[in-house]
């Protein structure tokens, strides 16, 4: 299997551990052929994409203990669907992502200088 990589175009790192993430929950967002969602953003959650997330009928929120699902909050980091990143960018409500840890298919649906204005883990986008 080939390596993923990120954004950058580097090895892919760990999004999360806790709360584990990633299609395969086992903290990394990339790319999968058998994932439709296409888990691949590494998100910093905030309220504010949560309740967007609720309002298209994904609730984050609520823990789902039947599924193993604890619910998120607010500052925890998450594998978020692709193209609902996009979605929630053209509302206005993106959560802050780190490229690090963002699979490189991303690129196919938004520009590195997006990505970057919306990174934490990218100095001058803090500026």
């Amino acid at each position: 299997m080939k390596e993923a990589l990120n954004v950058l175009g580097e090895p892919l790192e760990p999004c999360s551990m806790s709360p584990l993430t990633g299609y395969l929950r086992d903290g990394c967002c990339r790319s999968l052929a058998d994932d439709p969602g296409q888990h691949t953003v590494c998100v910093e959650l905030s309220d504010a994409f949560l309740a967007f997330s609720r309002s298209r009928g994904n609730d984050l929120s609520t823990p789902r203990p039947e599924f193993g699902f604890p619910g998120l909050r607010a500052g925890q980091r998450w594998c978020l669907c692709a193209l609902r990143w996009v979605e929630a960018l053209q509302a206005g409500v993106a959560p802050p992502l780190y490229l690090a840890a963002t699979d490189e298919q991303l690129l196919n649906l938004v520009s590195l200088e997006t990505l970057v204005a919306h990174a934490l883990d990218w100095p001058q986008s803090r500026e």
